[in-house]
């Protein structure tokens, strides 16, 4: 399998979603009659698509606000709203800085240490709100944290880092052993980020009730520039879809997972779905949000790292209120507003009345699926030319 890139070497061919495209079905459903629902340890939500643990994204209001809209917005245990008491004048020096200073500004900002009066301060604020409270945490800190916020009453914890082995090699720290925080939390445990077949079927093995899918692709991480590691999205969800109903048909149990970034538009995520996935984390198409805490900007998690950062603070600009974005109307012409129009639609046109219909799409590669009689929007930066 694969391709010869050299004497006695083969790469296997993967593929992003700009490289693909979906096949409308024979029977096409009314999207009002579809159910672009998924569920999660044992509850449903109406909105398949999770807001990225991202400071630029997520605060406590925009978790509320997203909560109160059918969906999940995952708080960053260790970042800004953790670390100070009140971060809106943080959030705008960040916003405010100049690219050649943003970097050097974020990692000097992320200095203070994580308060867990305010990790639990923040988890009961979005309690208060009676909507679902899911945070994460890197693997260093998931131990501590892990019964810090099952005390405080989060719903659901999330152990995120750039990558997620289910063997680590350490001699200089503790390492984080999955199965064993699995097994001793009484929430929920979702474990990111994987690209790989064996490598989410191992997770799940361990106790993830939900895995994280994606390296690199996020609009504000640089992972693929500075390491040179990542697998397209579209190839990386089919693989751990199958790592997904291999786990299901052994054990009976269906763990979801979660195509995690390289997605601004309704496409993007619909064909996210058709490759497999149960729901998407995005990050840039909501710090586009009015109620986004960034200001129009967004900045990569592993950015405040001291010795080598892979990410960037980019400017995505504010479109609109997040219930524009999800739900519409939609006043923008590219794809970036009413998200959940967008899928349910596709839905329709493929003839899915579930997601895990929606699973099942032909896929066809087509590289010039964006690209083929769109030369007047490409040449007035319109639409899908912009």
């Amino acid at each position: 399998m694969g391709m010869w890139v050299g004497r006695g070497r083969k790469a296997r061919r993967c593929y992003g979603f700009d490289e693909i495209a979906l096949v409308p079905g024979e029977v096409s459903i009314n999207p009002n009659e579809v159910d672009s629902s998924w569920q999660f340890a044992g509850k449903r939500y109406k909105v398949p698509i999770i807001a990225a643990a991202m400071d630029g994204v997520v605060d406590v209001e925009f978790a509320i606000k997203m909560g109160k809209l059918g969906g999940l917005a995952v708080l960053n245990l260790e970042g800004v709203q953790t670390r100070y008491e009140d971060p809106s004048d943080i959030l705008n020096e960040i916003a405010n800085a100049t690219p050649e200073r943003a970097t050097e500004l974020v990692q000097k900002i992320y200095q203070p240490p994580v308060k867990e009066k305010l990790i639990k301060k923040r988890i009961r604020q979005i309690k208060a709100a009676k909507v679902t409270a899911i945070v994460s945490a890197i693997p260093q800190k998931a131990e501590t944290y892990g019964k810090v916020v099952q005390a405080a009453g989060a719903d659901i914890f999330v152990i995120q880092s750039q990558v997620s082995s289910a063997t680590h090699i350490s001699t200089e720290y503790k390492v984080c052993d999955y199965g064993v925080l699995c097994r001793s939390l009484r929430i929920p445990v979702m474990i990111g980020n994987a690209v790989t077949y064996k490598m989410t079927l191992q997770l799940m093995e361990l106790g993830a009730r939900g895995v994280l899918i994606g390296v690199g692709p996020g609009a504000a991480c640089t992972t693929r520039g500075v390491l040179g590691i990542g697998v397209p999205q579209v190839t990386a969800t089919c693989d751990a879809a199958a790592a997904r109903d291999t786990y299901h048909k052994k054990t009976g149990i269906y763990v979801p997972i979660i195509t995690d970034g390289g997605m601004t538009t309704g496409g993007d995520i619909c064909k996210a779905f058709a490759s497999g996935a149960d729901a998407v984390m995005v990050g840039s198409a909501f710090a586009r949000a009015n109620e986004a805490p960034g200001g129009g900007c967004h900045w990569g998690m592993a950015t405040p790292n001291i010795n080598l950062p892979r990410g960037t603070r980019i400017r995505v600009g504010t479109t609109g209120t997040l219930k524009e974005i999800l739900f519409g109307p939609a006043r923008t012409d590219d794809g970036t507003q009413n998200l959940m129009g967008a899928i349910r639609t596709s839905m329709g046109s493929v003839g899915a009345r579930t997601i895990r219909d929606f699973q099942e799409t032909e896929i066809i590669i087509a590289p010039a699926i964006k690209t083929e009689g769109k030369v007047f929007q490409s040449a007035q930066r319109i639409g899908m030319g912009k």
